[in-house]
């Protein structure tokens, strides 16, 4: 896994895949993951920023929870 800070690019295409799952009958599992491991890797960037530590959290869990 990849635990650089993510890039522009990737945000970007995150934001891409958010449009397109809003416009399709899928599940939002694949997407709260996605989201997920950008908020751990910004969390990972920023050690000392406890709300973005758990924003990341609450982004895993969510994601965690869809996946079951």
């Amino acid at each position: 896994m990849n635990r650089k800070q993510p890039t522009i690019a990737e945000i970007g295409a995150f934001l891409a895949n958010v449009r397109a799952s809003a416009e399709s009958k899928g599940g939002p599992g694949p997407l709260l993951a996605d989201k997920a491991d950008l908020l751990e890797r910004i969390a990972a960037q920023n050690p000392h920023d406890r709300e973005v530590a758990q924003v990341a959290r609450e982004a895993r869990a969510a994601a965690d929870h869809h996946r079951r």
